[in-house]
């Protein structure tokens, strides 16, 4: 049997300094991004809404303020 994944807000403990977060727009979405509001992220620049020919798919950018960036990989173009 294959078990399937799906990732969500609280399958990440550690605080990233950048979240794309997708789904359907509905309800859910908004509770995803409300709760990443509340943890101290802030909204990056406009929603992005598709259709994929069943329903409308959203994401919203979020960024946490005052997280340490790490500089580029030793060897990467800069």
């Amino acid at each position: 049997m294959t078990e399937r994944h799906n990732a969500t807000v609280s399958d990440h403990s550690e605080q990233l300094g950048y979240r794309l977060i997708t789904g359907p727009d509905d309800a859910d979405f908004c509770a995803r991004v409300s709760g990443l509001l509340d943890q101290g992220y802030r909204l990056y620049g406009s929603p992005a809404l598709a259709f994929n020919g069943e329903r409308v798919i959203a994401a919203q950018a979020l960024v946490l303020p005052n997280v340490a960036v790490p500089g580029p990989a030793e060897g990467s173009p800069r």
